[in-house]
């Protein structure tokens, strides 16, 4: 499997619990991607509940380390 592949089964995971989060990839190597998912609040944990495993098992059966991070999408930027 491929890391576009692994990304691509991840995200389809993340649509398939919550439609309308938007998915920011950030390949890290050709192993490792984080996936930052903007959602409604009410989806949040449904989106981490449905990614858990799936993660865990890319990441034992593939060897590609594919990180999940949910975002409230209308939550105020944070000010620095």
């Amino acid at each position: 499997m491929s890391l576009d592949d692994a990304i691509k089964q991840m995200t389809d995971t993340i649509k398939a619990a919550c439609a309308s989060a938007e998915v920011r990839t950030a390949k890290m190597s050709d192993e490792e991607a984080r996936l930052s998912v903007y959602a409604p609040t009410g989806d949040m944990q449904k989106i981490k509940d449905a990614t858990f495993q799936p993660a865990l098992d890319l990441l034992n059966k593939e060897g590609m380390d594919i990180q999940v991070f949910v975002y409230d999408k209308d939550a105020p930027p944070l000010k620095g």
